[in-house]
């Protein structure tokens, strides 16, 4: 090989081997979903946000996006999973002490595990509670509850925890979610999530009771529409039982008003007169007043 003037060629230049996959720098990666908004990729600033996988935003965000769903591109992939401002927990957050200047860089961790000061900054693991939204490092929550004392005996009252922050009660098992979990948590807290939204009741849809009043007024119209020589139908569902004890209900009050009307004194029915009478002229203790009808 070679005799074009020299050059002797190497095996790299002979066989080309595969090329390594491309990683992705770890410390951008991390980085970047504890500075910054999931949703807007802007720097996190109070009020910070979370959903039930965890994931950090900015609460603006989060609101720009139920109005627009159109206002990011990548909105369904990401936060596709919230509704509505029922699905997100605004958090309670620990400034650092003292807290960075303003013009630091964003990559600067501003808050701090109240129990073990420790930095949220993608070191050490982070959860918050769901009922109150307090932030702790995952280690100094678990030493706290693993030290607290059983409330009961019961499974129910072994799960019921206090808040060592506000002291709000949550349960152990089903309020602590982790912020920023890996890929394998990140899907058992879905899976978690779609459980306790299948055992949600129900909710009525407004557009089936607008239905029902619209079919009522259509009824209604054709009811009025009809002709005048001709009665119209009875309701399928009317009982012959309840119109009959109606009608006789209205008949005994009619005998009763007309035993009322003949038991009057001559001077108390000249204090009323029909709406067919003649108008009379009034005299000076009835003028100005108001006349009724009997």
């Amino acid at each position: 090989m070679g005799n074009d003037g020299g050059s002797i060629p190497d095996r790299r230049d002979l066989v080309k081997s595969k090329k390594k996959a491309e990683q992705a720098d770890k410390a951008n990666q991390t980085r970047a979903v504890w500075f910054f908004c999931a949703l807007s990729k802007r720097p996190l600033q109070e009020p910070i946000v979370s959903c039930a996988l965890g994931k950090l935003y900015n609460k603006d965000a989060i609101i720009e996006h139920l109005l627009d769903k159109t206002a990011y591109g990548d909105a369904a992939k990401i936060c596709g999973h919230i509704r509505s401002l029922k699905d997100i927990k605004v958090l309670k957050l620990t400034q650092i002490s003292p807290p960075p200047p303003p013009d630091s860089s964003a990559d600067v961790a501003k808050f701090v595990c109240p129990l073990t000061f420790k930095e949220m900054n993608g070191g050490q693991p982070f959860v918050y509670i769901f009922t109150c939204g307090c932030v702790f490092s995952q280690s100094g929550l678990r030493t706290i509850l693993g030290a607290s004392p059983s409330n009961g005996n019961t499974a129910t009252d072994e799960q019921l925890e206090v808040c060592p922050q506000c002291a709000t009660k949550f349960s152990r098992s089903s309020d602590i979610f982790m912020i920023n979990p890996p890929l394998e948590e990140e899907e058992r807290m879905y899976a978690a999530m779609e459980l306790r939204r299948s055992l949600e009741p129900v909710k009525k849809s407004k557009k089936r009771k607008a239905g029902a009043d619209a079919v009522a007024d259509e009824d209604g119209t054709k009811k009025k529409a009809s002709p005048e020589g001709h009665s119209p139908s009875p309701a399928p569902g009317s009982n012959p039982k309840i119109s009959a004890a109606s009608r006789s209900l209205a008949q005994s009050l009619a005998v009763e008003e007309a035993k009322r009307k003949a038991g009057m004194s001559d001077a108390v029915k000249s204090l009323y007169r029909d709406k067919n009478d003649a108008p009379r002229k009034e005299t000076f203790m009835t003028m100005g007043t108001f006349t009724r009808y009997a």
